[in-house]
C-alpha cells in the first residue's frame, strides 16, 4: 500500500511512518516545516519529505493518506486536495488501531502524567526478558534508541494520549487503541484548549474503560480521586491496584532518593529494585510498570530483576551537559504537578545542592494561565526559578511569578545573561531546563555557552 502522511514531522505521526515503513508499505509525507530529530530519521528510513503543504503535497496513485492533528484542519491546501479528490483518508489513532494493533496484546498506558517514562519501563521491561513487545511511545527510551518498533511478539506497547483525534473526530486517540491492559497512572485537568473541565477528561476515560475486554486489566492508583471517579461510574474489568496508600502493589524500604525499594503484593514482598532513577514519582511509575508485566505473565521477582536495568528516557531528566561545577538537564515537564515533582526528585538526589529552573510555559494549557495560580508553588524545590516569559501568554506573568527566588526572561540571550550572573555566584549548580517545545534552541545556546566558559 502507498501512504502519505500529513503533519508526519511530529512525534506520533513520524513514529507510524517508520512503523508502516517497516511493514512493508511505501512511505512518504508532508508537513509545514521539516525539521530534525524527526526528520533525520525519516530521510535515514529512506522515506521521502515535502514541505511546506501545498496543493501539490499529495502524490499521485496514493493509496491511503493518514491525517495528523497539530495544524491540519480545514482550509490547509493538501488536506483539500485529499477532499476533494476522494482520496481515502484516516487519522493516525484510527491507523494504529485498525493496521498496527489488530490481535496484539494491546499495554497502553494512560494518565496525566508518566505516560511516556512508565510505557517505556514497560517496553524495557519485555524487551529485558527477550520478549520482543512492539512499542509506540512518546519519547524515545535509553535502553532502546528509538521511540518505535513493529517487535515480534503478540505484546504492543503503547503511550495512550488524551489528546483528540483530528479535525474530523474529537474523541481521545485513546479511544481507537483497544488495550487488553490499561494503566491509568493519574488524571488531573489537561488541554485547556480541547477540555472544558476536568469531567469531559473523565469522560473519555470512562468510554475507555468500557472498552475493555471482560479478561483485560485496569490498573490504577486508589489514592487519585480523580481515577476512583472514573473508575466509579462503571467497570466490567479486573482491577489492580497500585501505590504507597491501600494498593494492592505497594513500595516498602525506600531508600530516602528513591534508588532502592522493595515491591510487596498484598502484604507479601515479590522483589526488590535498584536502579538509576530517582524520586517517589518514579517509584510509582515503576510499580505501574510491574502490574502491568505481572497481568502480560511474568512473574513479580522477574519484572523487578529487570526493571533494575532501565536507564531512563530522552527529556525525562536527561543530562545533557556536566563539567566539574554545573549539571544540566533536560525535562520535558509542562503542567505544575509535572514540574514539583521533577524537582522534588532531583532535590532528593541532590539534598541541600542548588537547583535552577528554567522554565517555559509553552503548552496551550500554560500560555492561557490555566494554572497561573499554581505556577510558582510548583517550582518550589528549586533554589531559583527563571521564567520565560514568551510573547503569545495571555496572562500577567509578573502577577503571579514574583518574588527573591523568580525572575522573568525575554528570549534565548537574556536567560543565558542570567543564567551567567547566578552560575557566577552559586556553584555547584545544577540547572533543569523544563519545556514540552523546542524552547528556542536554548538548550544547544546554554551548553554552548558552558563549554566556552568552562
Amino acid at each position: 500500500m502507498r501512504i502519505h502522511i500529513l503533519g508526519i514531522c511530529g512525534t506520533l505521526m513520524g513514529s507510524i511512518a517508520l512503523l508502516a515503513k517497516q511493514s512493508g508499505h511505501k512511505i512518504s509525507g508532508s508537513d509545514q516545516n521539516v525539521y530534525p530529530p524527526m526528520s533525520d530519521q525519516l530521510e535515514q528510513a529512506g522515506i521521502e519529505l515535502n514541505s511546506p503543504y501545498s496543493a501539490k503535497s499529495i502524490p499521485k496513485e496514493v493509496d491511503l493518506v493518514v491525517i495528523g492533528n497539530a495544524g491540519l484542519s480545514r482550509g490547509n491546501p493538501a488536506l483539500e486536495i485529499v477532499l476533494r479528490q476522494r482520496i481515502p483518508f484516516c487519522s493516525g489513532a484510527e491507523w494504529i488501531g485498525r493496521y498496527l494493533l489488530e490481535n496484539r496484546w494491546v499495554i497502553a498506558v494512560a494518565g496525566t502524567h508518566g505516560k511516556t517514562t512508565t510505557s517505556s519501563m514497560v517496553t524495557s521491561i519485555l524487551s529485558e526478558l527477550d520478549m520482543h513487545p512492539g512499542y509506540l511511545i512518546g519519547g524515545i527510551p535509553s535502553n532502546l534508541k528509538k521511540s518505535a518498533d513493529l517487535g515480534s511478539s503478540p505484546y504492543f506497547v503503547i503511550e495512550a494520549d488524551e489528546y483528540d483525534t483530528s479535525f474530523f473526530d474529537h474523541q481521545s486517540k485513546f479511544l481507537h487503541y483497544r488495550p487488553q491492559t490499561l494503566v491509568i497512572n493519574n488524571l488531573e485537568y489537561d488541554h485547556a484548549d480541547i477540555f472544558k473541565d476536568l469531567s469531559q477528561i473523565q469522560h473519555q476515560f470512562h468510554l475507555l474503560i468500557r472498552k475493555i475486554p471482560s479478561n483485560g486489566q485496569i490498573i490504577y492508583p486508589p489514592s487519585d480521586e480523580n481515577v476512583s471517579q472514573v473508575i466509579s461510574q462503571g467497570c466490567w474489568s479486573t482491577l489492580k491496584t497500585f501505590g504507597f496508600n491501600d494498593a494492592e502493589l505497594t513500595a516498602a524500604n525506600i531508600a530516602s532518593d528513591g534508588s532502592e525499594f522493595d515491591v510487596v503484593n498484598c502484604d507479601k514482598l515479590v522483589g526488590h529494585v535498584k536502579w538509576g532513577q530517582t524520586g517517589m514519582h518514579n517509584i510509582s511509575n515503576g510499580l505501574a510498570a510491574i502490574a502491568a508485566c505481572t497481568h502480560a505473565g511474568i512473574q513479580p521477582k522477574t519484572a523487578c530483576q529487570a526493571l533494575c536495568n532501565f536507564i531512563g528516557v530522552k527529556r525525562r531528566m536527561e543530562l545533557i551537559y556536566e563539567n566539574l561545577t554545573v549539571k544540566v538537564y533536560d525535562d520535558f515537564a509542562h503542567h505544575p504537578t509535572a514540574i514539583h515533582t521533577t524537582l522534588n526528585g532531583l532535590r532528593s538526589r541532590i539534598g541541600d545542592g542548588k537547583i535552577l529552573a528554567i522554565i517555559d510555559p509553552a503548552s496551550h494549557t500554560m500560555k492561557i494561565g490555566t494554572h497561573a495560580r499554581i505556577l510558582a508553588d510548583s517550582a518550589a524545590p528549586a533554589d531559583h526559578t527563571i521564567w520565560h516569559e514568551p510573547k503569545n501568554i495571555e496572562w500577567n506573568m509578573s502577577e503571579h511569578l514574583k518574588g527573591p527566588k523568580t525572575e522573568l526572561a525575554h528570549g534565548v540571550e537574556d536567560i543565558i545573561l542570567r543564567v551567567k550572573k547566578y552560575i557566577a555566584q552559586n556553584h555547584p549548580l545544577n540547572i533543569i531546563i523544563m519545556s514540552n517545545g523546542a524552547f528556542g534552541g536554548l538548550k544547544k545556546e546554554l551548553v554552548k555557552f558552558l563549554q566556552q566558559h568552562a
